[in-house]
């Protein structure tokens, strides 16, 4: 599976109001996309949950490098370039993506680990991937993803969440403006082996 994400930061005087019908108006386009576990449209509004600057950005999961490599060729992100122009599009291979019970993403976080130089990868591995399950178990889960980056040597962990941020975290929360979730039921649940 790849995940891929892209951010477009947004003007300080920028209606947020736009980027909210914009969801509304593009979300079901993607309800029923073949090779598609998911694809989050996201906001960080200036002042809320953290956030010093609002953006808008897309986060997918997809089934396979190739159904990433269908959407950027058939021309699927020319109308976010159109509108926002290119971003630099984040791509991870997923290492772990099970769902959990819930069912409601109001809240997706995501998370950034530099993955130290003298590590035994194989145990850093099974580690992250154990915590992944752990972490789509909890109340609240709708999915966990775990994501490497093999050229930084960083782990990127991703939570879909039916839970507002609370306090403190090394975590950045986005709200979820809509989820499209074509494949998302035939992840492995978070007990499966």
């Amino acid at each position: 599976m790849t995940i891929a994400h892209y951010i477009h930061r947004l003007p300080a005087d920028y209606d947020i109001g736009l980027i909210r019908s914009r969801a509304r108006e593009r979300g079901a386009l993607w309800n029923d996309v073949p090779e598609l576990h998911f694809k989050g449209f996201l906001l960080r509004e200036r002042g809320r949950y953290g956030a010093i600057a609002s953006s808008y950005s897309s986060l997918y999961l997809w089934r396979t490098d190739e159904a990433f490599r269908n959407f950027l060729v058939s021309g699927r992100y020319k109308v976010v370039t159109d509108s926002f122009g290119r971003a630099d599009i984040q791509t991870r291979f997923s290492l772990d993506a099970r769902r959990g019970r819930a069912s409601d993403a109001r809240f997706i976080y995501k998370q950034e680990l530099s993955i130290p130089i003298d590590t035994d990868l194989t145990a850093a591995f099974a580690a992250e991937i154990a915590r992944n399950r752990e972490v789509a178990a909890q109340p609240g889960a709708v999915a966990a993803i775990l994501g490497l980056d093999p050229q930084s040597w960083t782990f990127t962990r991703i939570l879909l969440s039916e839970r507002e941020p609370a306090g403190e975290s090394d975590a950045v929360a986005y709200e979820v403006l809509h989820l499209a979730r074509p494949l998302l039921d035939s992840l492995r649940s978070a007990g499966a082996r």
